[in-house]
């Protein structure tokens, strides 16, 4: 998407979220300031959440609140850890030179934390996807808030709650984010789509809602995407853009099986396309290619480009498309 992303833009306020005890529970963090694990499932809004409850006691959230990525910061490398804008005022040349990518992480939890609150008495950090740490950085997560509790609030985010060590979830106050009910998703939709005036009618609404499955941050970006495709939101246009942005899906997951070397699965997902769902050999290409150019650059793009322009020329001779198309997948798994 070019344009702004409604998520974005219609991020709601603590009076904005759908899950009326979840709501309860942030409003009491408001009056009375606390550690608290947020967990639910993908799609709740445990993420927009948290940043509701951060505009909302921050005068300056942009300076009092910090977020990070738990997911994004441990895939990093050392190098991009000490090079990234948000960490590099923390970390001096020789921390730089010295340090393993463990303990310059550990020491960007500390100074994140360790900093005065600018405005009010006590900054908020999120810690999103909080899943994916190891224990050893939960063990070192959790000296920190013992540490700066007077003046630093933390906030874990997470999908799985088991996974954090009990010393971390004894230090947070719970707080559940359930997968939004269908009639809570379909007035989020219509609360957006009436804000950016655009043309919709109930049963366009409630088939978004069914294709997000609970997930609300699916559920708004579907209608996005159905209003950019056809400009208005209905059952026929969301009907008609959901079911490409399916095939979609199932091209880039063919493609990653591909990669992995899993060749039964792609072929199956290919099947799938082109007996069940009816798709052309054609589009199947041209979505592969579409899915390439978001994952390759350089020689391996053009590679895939060249293959694909092999495979094109194989399919104007009538030959078996599910053949040609099962070989470039194939190929994919050896580049």
């Amino acid at each position: 998407m070019d344009a702004p992303l409604w998520t974005e833009t219609h991020a709601p306020t603590l009076s904005d979220i759908p899950q009326p005890q979840a709501r309860d529970h942030l409003r009491g963090a408001v009056e009375e300031p606390m550690n608290l694990l947020v967990h639910g499932p993908k799609g709740a809004g445990k993420t927009a959440a948290v940043r509701a409850l951060a505009d909302e006691v921050h005068d300056n959230p942009d300076a009092d609140f910090t977020e990070l990525n738990v997911a994004d910061v441990f895939d990093m490398t050392k190098k991009e850890v000490a090079n990234d804008p948000r960490f590099s005022s923390f970390i001096d040349s020789k921390r730089r030179r010295e340090s393993s990518k463990a303990d310059l992480i550990n020491h960007v939890l500390k100074e994140s934390a360790s900093y005065s609150p600018v405005s009010g008495t006590y900054k908020t950090i999120l810690l999103d996807n909080a899943e994916g740490m190891r224990e050893d950085f939960q063990q070192a997560l959790r000296r920190v808030m013992e540490q700066y509790y007077e003046a630093t609030q933390f906030v874990v985010a997470t999908r799985q709650p088991s996974a954090l060590i009990p010393p971390i979830r004894s230090r947070c106050f719970p707080v559940v984010m359930r997968a939004p009910s269908h009639e809570e998703t379909v007035g989020v939709l219509r609360d957006v789509v009436t804000a950016e005036g655009v043309a919709h009618d109930d049963e366009g609404l409630e088939y978004v809602a069914g294709y997000a499955e609970g997930d609300l941050r699916k559920a708004v970006l579907s209608a996005q995407t159905t209003y950019e495709d056809h400009g208005e939101v209905t059952m026929e246009t969301a009907y008609e853009a959901l079911n490409a942005l399916e095939a979609d899906d199932a091209v880039e997951g063919m493609v990653a099986a591909a990669e992995e070397g899993r060749f039964t699965d792609a072929r199956s997902t290919l099947d799938d396309l082109l007996v069940d769902e009816g798709y052309g050999a054609e589009d199947v290409l041209d979505e592969l290619l579409s899915v390439a150019r978001s994952r390759y650059s350089g020689w391996k793009l053009a590679e895939v480009h060249r293959l694909a322009g092999d495979t094109d020329m194989a399919l104007t001779d009538a030959a078996n498309e599910r053949i040609h198309l099962s070989r470039l997948l194939a190929q994919l798994g050896e580049l």
